[in-house]
């Protein structure tokens, strides 16, 4: 890719630069009304920034999904900092991110509160309501990440065998080595012709700028977890533990689920309940769904917690993104080239669908599908979710209210 400078760009079909409040103003009101997923969320921007306002074209707007998927991290997310990048520089990714962030953020954070402020009521019919929506939602990301992700024997065998190691080994370095062994496999087994479709990004990152990112993410990844180990400070252990977990997402944002998990209800910093509760409830807003970790940093018991510990997870858990997408840009079209990284990218997503399915095992259906009742209201939500297309929002207020009649009778 040719050197660019680093100047604010004008759009690529909608002309002048925009500033960073127009960017923040219109994510913000995308934050509040953006429901249904990062596929949901996906069509929202298509419709937005390429239909609507003209921002970049179809196949720039194509290309940047592409490269957000390629990375691990929230894709809807990235894509919105790449857009909020192409509009008005740096400070536009950063309104962008805030703008989406925000509202759902809050929200999660007021709801750890309300629970905490209910004390006693933790195993209450209505929280237990939400750990059942949770089995309903992960099963069908399940469903719907197989079908895309793991169309082929080979790629059915990596989530499989997946799935066996981390119920077998529960811990978070099965989680990871299990992704490297699936790029690993996919890069041997799953070659085939790398993309030629391509267009230039029009976003202001040089090389030099990318590859200072770049090391920036992998001195954190490698760096953090000896910080961590060598301090006792818990605010140290909490971006430690959430900054991986933002920066091995690949596949969707449920896939956050088993690795926040691993990091906080094993060390006794979050119950499993309250961990699902919370869980249920985040599909309930709009936005995206790592900023459950709003939730986790607010509800846990050692400090910092509350506001301070939500944004102190918030910013963990997102900052890979920033650094990886704005890292990886001046790289791209290079990268996209080269098969050997898409068969990568393949094992490795076959890998996750593995890691959610064991997730979907243990915690989820453990935790949420206690008794036959349970299993009716999950059966239920699965049947409005899939065939239906009720709104996940909806379908988590039903199961609460499903978990209050139940425990009642």
């Amino acid at each position: 890719m040719t050197e660019v400078t680093e100047k604010t760009p004008a759009a690529s079909t909608g002309g002048a630069p925009g500033t960073w409040a127009e960017v923040l103003a219109i994510f913000l009101r995308l934050g509040l009304t953006s429901f249904g997923g990062p596929v949901a969320h996906l069509g929202y921007f298509r419709e937005e920034f390429v239909a609507k306002r003209r921002w970049i074209d179809d196949r720039t707007y194509a290309d940047i999904v592409a490269l957000c998927q390629f990375l691990p991290g929230p894709a809807s997310s990235q894509v919105g900092i790449a857009l909020g990048l192409s509009r008005a520089g740096y400070a536009g990714a950063f309104a962008a991110w805030v703008g989406f962030t925000l509202p759902s953020a809050i929200a999660l954070v007021a709801f750890a509160y309300g629970v905490d402020a209910l004390g006693g009521l933790g195993g209450s019919g209505w929280l237990h309501g939400l750990k059942v929506a949770a089995v309903a939602v992960v099963a069908q990301a399940v469903l719907g990440m197989t079908r895309t992700l793991t169309p082929d024997r080979d790629r059915a065998t990596i989530a499989v065998v997946t799935t066996v190691v981390v119920l077998a080994l529960p811990s978070a370095l099965a989680l990871v080595g299990m992704i490297l062994v699936g790029g690993i496999v996919g890069t041997l087994l799953l070659r085939a012709e790398a993309p030629t479709d391509h267009v230039s990004l029009p976003l202001p990152v040089s090389r030099r700028t990318g590859a200072v990112l770049l090391a920036i993410f992998f001195v954190l990844l490698a760096g953090l977890p000896l910080l961590a180990a060598a301090t006792p400070s818990h605010g140290v252990k909490l971006f430690d533990a959430f900054y991986r977990a933002g920066a091995l997402v690949f596949g969707g944002g449920h896939v956050i689920l088993p690795l926040l998990q691993e990091a906080v209800v094993p060390p006794g910093w979050v119950s499993n309940d309250l961990f699902l509760a919370g869980y249920g409830a985040a599909q309930a807003i709009p936005g995206p769904l790592t900023t459950f970790a709003a939730y986790l940093g607010a509800i846990m018991t050692p400090q910092p917690n509350g506001v301070v510990g939500a944004t102190l997870c918030l910013v963990a858990a997102f900052a890979p993104s920033f650094l990886l997408v704005i890292g990886a840009l001046p790289f791209w079209e290079e990268l996209r080239r080269r098969s050997a990284a898409q068969a990568a990218l393949r094992g490795v997503n076959a890998a996750v669908v593995g890691i959610l399915l064991a997730a979907l095992y243990d915690p989820v259906w453990t935790a949420g599908i206690t008794s036959s009742a349970d299993f009716a209201l999950g059966a239920g939500a699965f049947l409005l979710l899939f065939m239906w297309k009720t709104p996940p929002w909806l379908v988590v207020v039903l199961c609460a209210v499903g978990g209050a009649v139940t425990a009642a009778l």
